[in-house]
């Protein structure tokens, strides 16, 4: 019986909760050194975008959980620029995240039941659509509308 070593298995952990802290991690003062206060949502599907979330300007970053077959939230809302959306598949089966609109189709790549993903995109004012690209997921409800304003 061949006996694999853990190494690998290790590294990977090593990585995803290391990038998990950097995310979860962050500063609460903006350039000048002022104390920043993020906006509020306003309900489970209305994100709005964090103070500080990106150094070039407005955007923001989005936590986005799937499951069979649903995305939390929805309905997302953020500003205009470099948004960021933390992806993490909360179901048991693979899932993925398409955003298409304004003349914009980015996808993340499959991920794994427990794993997450990041995809960072330049996004202008108008209505997107969020929805998993495996097959029959979005004809099951996996799908959303994220409002750029």
């Amino acid at each position: 019986m061949v006996r694999r070593s853990p190494a690998p298995f290790l590294a990977l952990s090593a990585i995803a909760i290391a990038l998990t802290l950097v995310a979860c991690g962050g500063d609460d003062e903006d350039a000048t050194g002022a104390a920043t206060t993020p906006e509020a949502a306003t309900t489970d599907d209305q994100i709005s975008t964090e103070a500080g979330a990106s150094a070039s300007g407005p955007g923001g970053t989005v936590t986005i959980g799937e499951t069979e077959y649903a995305l939390h939230p929805s309905h997302p809302t953020v500003e205009p620029g470099e948004v960021t959306f933390d992806v993490s598949n909360d179901g048991s089966t693979v899932h993925d995240l398409e955003i298409e609109g304004e003349g914009l189709e980015e996808k993340t790549d499959p991920i794994e039941p427990g794993d997450t993903a990041r995809l960072a995109v330049a996004l202008d004012p108008g209505t997107y659509e969020l929805y998993c690209t495996i097959d029959g997921h979005r004809d099951q409800g996996m799908e959303g509308t994220l409002t750029v304003q």
